[in-house]
């Protein structure tokens, strides 16, 4: 029996859900389950260390916010913190799961491994794909290789970068992926082929947002043919610190909406150029008249932003834009 202990920390999500009838897995209660059934459902592995259980949320990850994220990342930090603690495991939705996964990234520094895991069937439905996954994000956190390693996150016998994740598909059991990246590992085999990129892991850390911050709000704007620019000048009414425009092509902004844009800006919004388009960066060149989104996709973005408010660092926007922590 391997030494220490593996920190569990359970938010909710599908992973968690309790549906009517086994046979049917889109009609389910999210969260529904303890930590303690979520255990159980695995037997008794013994190649496993201790696990130690924290119940920090119990929600379906649609309603997942910023609050949660900081909740989340102390969670993280405090388990980390302690002396027989080997990792920590936590369960998500993957309806936001990108957006947690990549603000622990940002926050929690390369150290004692970090692994979300979740599913895209509820617990009691027939071929559940929860209990293994969890099983093996709790192998993945166990391991020595896996420190240094970054936020990792484990879904269907696969190992990827928290900071590559994005959700592709509304209900297949490999929604959660690395287009652009590809693994980094098999979770199956408790193997990594290569080392995640950690230029910005951990770049914000958790200790620079105090206890009780909140982070300012920041909105997208998904920009489509037709679209009313009014929109911006509604965002800034409402108090919006910035804006994420998720813009045609490679973040191509309407002439209707240049004027809008330039107000926004005048009145102290951040306004900043991303694309709704799956693959591809968004040119940071500084002859555009709003700053672009670089190698960030919109809900990357707007987090890198928010945490560039939050803290006043300087330029932290632009260094992750171009790839670089």
């Amino acid at each position: 029996m391997p030494t220490g202990h593996i920190t569990l920390l359970t938010t909710g999500g599908t992973i968690a859900g309790r549906g009517a009838h086994a046979g049917n897995a889109s009609d389910y209660v999210a969260g529904s389950m303890s930590a303690t059934d979520l255990l159980t459902a695995l037997g008794h592995p013994d190649d496993l260390p201790r696990i130690e259980t924290q119940e920090l949320l119990s929600i379906d990850s649609k309603d997942m916010t910023p609050e949660h994220w900081l909740m989340i990342a102390r969670a993280v930090e405090a388990a980390r913190a302690s002396a027989s603690c080997q990792g920590v495991v936590i369960t998500h939705g993957t309806d936001t799961l990108e957006e947690t996964a990549w603000f622990l990234h940002l926050v929690c520094s390369p150290g004692k491994p970090v692994v979300l895991t979740a599913a895209m069937r509820p617990a009691t439905a027939l071929s559940a794909d929860g209990p293994m996954n969890l099983y093996q994000a709790l192998c993945v956190a166990a391991l020595p290789e896996a420190r240094g390693h970054g936020v990792l996150v484990v879904m269907n016998d696969q190992i990827l970068a928290a900071s590559d994740i994005v959700k592709t598909h509304t209900h297949a059991l490999d929604a959660i992926a690395a287009p652009r990246m590809g693994t980094i590992g098999d979770a199956s085999e408790r193997t990594f082929c290569r080392p995640p990129a950690l230029g910005s892991a951990g770049c914000v850390p958790l200790a620079t947002l105090q206890d009780g911050a909140t982070l300012p709000e920041v909105d997208i704007l998904h920009v489509a043919a037709g679209s009313r620019p009014a929109l911006l000048a509604e965002a800034h009414e409402r108090g919006c610190a910035g804006v994420i425009l998720a813009l045609p092509g490679n973040g191509s902004l309407p002439d209707t909406w240049r004027d809008a844009a330039l107000a926004a800006v005048d009145n102290g919004v951040r306004v900043i150029r991303s694309s709704r388009v799956a693959n591809g960066s968004v040119s940071t060149r500084a002859a555009a008249i709003l700053p672009g989104s670089g190698v960030l996709n919109p809900l990357q973005a707007r987090i890198a932003l928010m945490l560039e408010l939050a803290t006043g660092t300087s330029g932290l926007f632009e260094r992750l834009a171009a790839g670089h922590g």
